[in-house]
């Protein structure tokens, strides 16, 4: 996994004086290894919405946080997932609605009953389903993914966000 390329990560903002501006322009390091061929890593955060944008270079990277796989409460959590060839995730639902893209690569994503295989430029919207993600290829794949904070289903076992350190 350490083949694939970082993640140029530029994050905008303003200076005191209202003027826009590139803040952060340097490679995304808050990277998570859960198993190996497996990495999924942190681009930003949010705690609510809607959310905080404060004037000034001095911000809060919130793409250093350390999260769960569920975003704060009311926020949302950005990452990017990339998956060895014949990796696969666990089975789990977060309650969330997630926001998709694939990026590179193609993946399958088995559910209760079904398969559905993205490939790259697709885009999925997913409404805390129960999934798993699968490489079944012989390629890396890539996913860019928003997860936003939603209404709990009250079906089935859900990834909780528990106490989220900050």
């Amino acid at each position: 996994m350490e083949s694939y390329p970082p993640i140029r990560r530029v994050v905008t903002g303003h200076d005191a004086g209202n003027i826009a501006k590139v803040l952060i322009d340097a490679p995304a390091t808050n990277a998570k290894r859960p198993q190996a061929g497996l990495v999924s890593t942190m681009m930003w955060c949010t705690d609510g919405a809607p959310a905080a944008a404060p004037v000034g270079e001095q911000i809060e990277d919130m793409g250093a946080r350390i999260l769960g796989t569920a975003p704060p409460e009311n926020g949302s959590r950005f990452i990017v997932m990339e998956f060895a060839p014949g990796i696969a995730s666990e089975m789990h639902r977060t309650e969330t609605v997630d926001y998709i893209v694939m990026l590179s690569g193609e993946i399958e994503m088995d559910m209760d009953d079904s398969t559905v295989k993205l490939r790259a430029g697709d885009i999925m919207v997913q409404r805390g389903t129960n999934h798993a993600w699968v490489n079944r290829s012989k390629a890396p794949a890539r996913l860019a993914i928003v997860l936003l904070d939603a209404q709990p289903l009250g079906i089935g076992h859900a990834r909780l966000r528990g106490d989220q350190v900050r």
